[in-house]
């Protein structure tokens, strides 16, 4: 039974009579225009009719409960206050029509309420207004954040009554042309229903259930510039200002953040972020990121243990924070190792936010990345060219150049600020002047200061993102709240790797198949490594000209790598994918990198400092900041002194591996003598003249000094530099990139395999078993395939 006929039911009962045509069921139940008069005649029992008027202008004793359907579940606190002797009349859909008198009215009898006056009856219409709160539903402003409360002049019904309003003053010709235009674009909508309907509430109605209230608001402005109503237009996206800035901003975000592009962005090879994006794990206590567990070797005690589940925060939580007096947190910061997937996280947000499905208490969210800023710092046409903040974000966002909220206090903006690292400006904390005017022109240094200072856009939240040594060196007094993405746990690498595939039976053998490898399952963590094991092994289980055997350890840390690698000199020097070359400096980083990880792996430590970096001829931007390899701890976990690390024990291994590879490629010689001659001056390998370099006499020291090592600290370097020297398409190009030509020709493969069985054979009834373990592993690590 829809909302008039329940109505009619009701006046009936008081002796009224009504009979009029049934209309299409509307999710605002009965309502009706201001100016709306409507007489019905009771004919049915041959009576004189009585005329029955229904206006806006008076009070009823009739109160309607709309349903809690999709199209209206944000109304609820809006609809217009009724006496509260009203008597109130669900129109919902799904339930029987009933009614509820309120406690005053229960002891009425039935035949009082026959005796009342029913000649004018009048039914308030529920025009849909600002919304209020109402006793009963009282709430905290934390609270109503969290469930997604609207600013008055974004709701819904806000613009249903600016649509209704304007709608109603356009004469019967154009409203029909209006319904004409808007049902041959739309299928959804019925024409000759819309024709037949003269009721603009009903229209309105109709035009937000299909459309939404945002799409139907842009739709309407439209049409009444097609149809030459310039003024009504122009009158409508004035008093709507907001929804339609806050519309468009939404479409940007939408469009900038739908696919994700993971590697190379290549046509074709993208997927929709929310078809693969599963939320990691992130902590509001950071302890450094770095995973302390290990195949082969304890946890070692200078890193800091994970944080405990209990101090998980969800990412749409990070801004309903508060500090230690209570206040809203302004400033979050979110840190994590390279490759934990910020940027990742930060578009997800914005594409939630901007598809309505969290923090809708927001009002605009700005992405602004630094990545983005310092390329047009770096601009030449706008290098020396100053400029306000409001035009900062109109350049971005065009559709936000009549932003005129900027500086109001109760306007709630986020800006989202990520790949702080890749903003190499030195900027000037205590001496930048101080900003407080949107409109107010200044270097960009200055702006990105003053808006992390606060002294611009006060009232907005900021959201920082970026790895923790460059986020350090913004003063603690900025900061409100920091946060540190942990990764995945295992059953997101799970969840992760089966989203990707539609065939679920391949998702399922990549699945199974890199648990096999504990190292690669640790490093997984990263939804980076991820990425990576499912394009690798996707690429191996469906092409067969890519190998037999899926690839093992090693490939996937020379990836890790090189991608790092490029990744630094597209976001930092601006080059795009067919421009990345390895200069001599990017080729030395890595070596002294790989000569200072051997170090520490001998002295059998996994912390460095500002002081080991300048010994290896090393920045500790250039190292800690933008190689995607190594972090910085926090300083509590090196006692108050900056300390920095690999993002993972077994990273430091394989760049030790790395340095003893390229000695050896690029000098002919080893650096894995006894320690009796460690001091002495290493001589080359003796090589004749055209001969290829014999692999053996450097096996044969790498095996000795694993075999000496008490605590198993040289077991990973030595399985790393076994699928080093593998000869297939992963060493193909790593020696492109660390040599500029191809690796020199190697000899002794087949030897080292002898060597690493028999020793293998030998130690099999006196080794542990870790270490027969890690020498089977070594093995396979050779010649790349399962034994």
């Amino acid at each position: 039974m829809d909302s008039d006929t329940e109505v009619e039911r009701i006046f009936n009962r008081g002796g009224v009579d009504i009979d009029r045509p049934e209309r299409p069921p509307s999710s605002y139940g009965s309502m009706r225009s201001d100016d709306e008069e409507e007489e019905d005649e009771d004919v049915a029992d041959g009576s004189t009719s009585k005329a029955v008027t229904l206006s806006t202008n008076m009070v009823t004793r009739l109160r309607l409960l709309h349903s809690a359907s999709l199209e209206t579940q944000n109304t609820g606190t809006s609809q217009p206050l009724n006496p509260a002797e009203a008597c109130v009349i669900y129109t919902g859909f799904g339930e029987p029509a009933r009614f509820e008198l309120d406690h005053e009215e229960e002891e009425v009898e039935e035949d009082e309420i026959e005796d009342e006056d029913d000649e004018n009856l009048i039914a308030t219409t529920p025009i849909p207004s600002s919304p209020v709160e109402l006793e009963n539903q009282m709430r905290s402003e934390e609270d109503e954040s969290r469930t997604g409360r609207l600013h008055p002049e974004l709701d819904m019904p806000y613009v249903f009554m600016n649509m209704q309003s304007v709608l109603s003053e356009l004469p019967g010709d154009t409203m029909t042309n209006f319904k004409i235009r808007l049902c041959r674009d739309e299928r959804e909508l019925n024409l000759r229903q819309l024709l037949d309907e003269d009721d603009v509430l009903n229209l309105v109605d109709k035009m937000i259930e299909v459309l939404g209230h945002e799409n139907a608001l842009k739709r309407t402005i439209s049409l009444l510039q097609l149809l030459r109503k310039v003024e009504e237009a122009a009158l409508l996206e004035d008093r709507c200002k907001r929804v339609l800035i806050c519309f468009d901003l939404k479409q940007s975000l939408i469009r900038k953040h739908k696919v994700l592009f993971e590697g190379v962005p290549r046509q074709g090879k993208n997927h929709p972020l929310d078809t693969v994006y599963v939320e990691p794990q992130i902590s509001a206590c950071g302890r450094g990121g770095v995973d302390p567990d290990h195949e082969l070797r304890p946890a070692t005690p200078s890193l800091p243990p994970l944080p405990d589940a209990d101090s998980f925060v969800g990412v749409s939580d990070l801004f309903h924070l508060r500090k230690g007096d209570g206040e809203a947190v302004r400033t979050v910061v979110t840190t994590g190792i390279p490759g934990i997937g910020m940027s990742v996280v930060a578009a997800k947000f914005c594409l939630d936010w901007a598809e309505g499905r969290t923090c809708k208490d927001l009002q605009f969210v700005i992405s602004l990345s630094f990545q983005s800023l310092w390329s047009l710092r770096n601009l030449e046409a706008l290098s020396s060219k100053e400029m306000s903040i409001a035009g900062l974000i109109k350049y971005f966002y065009r559709e936000c150049r009549d932003m005129k909220y900027l500086e109001e206090p109760q306007c709630r903006i986020l800006f989202v600020m990520d790949s702080f690292d890749y903003y190499q400006a030195a900027l000037d904390w205590e001496r930048a002047p101080v900003l407080s005017d949107v409109s107010t022109p200044a270097h960009l240094d200055v702006l990105v200061i003053n808006l992390i200072r606060g002294t611009l856009v006060p009232a907005a939240q900021i959201w920082l993102l970026g790895r923790r040594a460059a986020i350090s060196k913004i003063p603690p007094a900025h900061i409100d709240a920091v946060t540190e993405i942990q990764g995945f746990s295992d059953e997101m690498k799970d969840e992760y790797l089966s989203r990707r595939f539609q065939d679920k039976g391949l998702a399922a053998r990549i699945v199974a198949h890199y648990k096999r490898t504990p190292s690669l399952r640790i490093l997984c963590r990263q939804p980076f490594v991820c990425w990576m094991a499912a394009s690798m092994f996707q690429r191996c289980f469906n092409h067969t000209d890519y190998g037999e055997c899926p690839p093992r350890l090693t490939p996937f840390y020379i990836h890790t790598m090189v991608i790092q690698t490029n990744r630094k000199l597209q976001r930092c020097h601006g080059l795009m994918e067919n421009q990345v070359k390895w200069s001599d400096r990017d080729r030395y980083v890595l070596k002294s990198m790989g000569k200072m990880a051997l170090t520490m792996v001998e002295q059998n430590t996994c912390v460095f400092f500002e002081e080991t970096l300048e010994e290896h001829g090393l920045g500790v931007d250039e190292v800690a900041v933008y190689s995607g390899l190594c972090t910085e701890l926090p300083t509590s976990a090196t006692n108050e002194r900056k300390g920095f690390c690999f993002i993972h024990l077994t990273v430091q291994e394989f760049m030790a591996a790395v340095y003893i590879f390229m000695i050896f490629c690029q000098e002919g010689r080893t650096v894995l003598y006894q320690p009796v001659w460690r001091w002495l001056p290493l001589p080359k390998l003796p090589t004749p003249q055209g001969e290829p370099r014999s692999l053996l006499e450097l096996f044969r020291s790498a095996v000795g000094r694993t075999l000496e090592s008490p605590t198993g600290h040289m077991d990973m370097v030595l399985r790393f530099l076994c699928g080093l020297f593998y000869r297939g398409k992963h060493n193909e190009m790593l020696g492109a990139k660390l040599f500029g030509h191809p690796i020199p020709p190697l000899s002794g493969v087949k030897e080292v395999q002898k060597l690493m069985e028999r020793t293998i054979k030998d130690l099999s009834t006196s080794s542990p078993t870790e270490r027969l373990v890690n020498l089977k592993e070594c093995l396979r690590e050779l010649i790349q395939e399962d034994e």
